[in-house]
């Protein structure tokens, strides 16, 4: 699909078919998030991918009942590892790159998903504690965003943007 058109066909889906998603489209999007670009090439950040029905719901328990979340038939949690930035960039690295790196890891995999024909929404509106510890994260791994994944079953329309003139400050505010 040409750029500009996936951009324009993206929506946030929240409601998924039934049918699993194929194993080979799970990897092409792992691939794209893997081809992020990241602060010093150094990928701070982990991926959870989870297909298990029980641990969904747990997932969707900790985004604060947001049941689309257990109803997709994958669910990719994205984890800064501020450790593994830290040692090279400082506190910076700890308190921003990671976020950063995990951030467009996941940005790659929604538009990667969307390529693909299947629905996504991004959710960053849950309990980091709940859900580090429904995939059993290691301690001192944030969770920083879910990408529940499927088949859409549903069409949403665009939108409204705030357009690039109301967003885009020349040379300073």
């Amino acid at each position: 699909m040409e750029f500009s058109t996936l951009l324009d066909r993206r929506r946030s889906i929240r409601a998924f078919g039934k049918a699993p998603v194929d194993d080979g489209e799970i990897q092409a999007v792992l691939e794209a998030a893997d081809s992020a670009p990241s602060a010093g090439d150094l990928q701070a950040y982990e991926v959870v991918c989870v297909k298990r029905a029980d641990t969904r719901a747990l997932l969707a328990t900790a985004a604060l009942g947001q049941e689309f979340v257990a109803e997709a038939p994958i669910v990719l949690v994205f984890f800064a590892d501020p450790a593994r930035s830290s040692g090279r960039y400082g506190r910076r690295g700890a308190e921003l790159y990671g976020l950063q790196d995990a951030t467009i890891a996941c940005a790659y995999a929604q538009l990667r998903a969307a390529d693909l024909g299947l629905g996504s929404v991004w959710v960053g509106a849950f309990d980091e504690a709940e859900v580090a510890r429904a995939v059993r994260a290691p301690a001192g791994l944030r969770p920083v965003a879910l990408l529940p994944i499927g088949h859409p079953a549903e069409s949403p329309e665009p939108t409204p943007r705030r357009g690039a003139a109301n967003i885009v400050r020349k040379e300073g505010f």
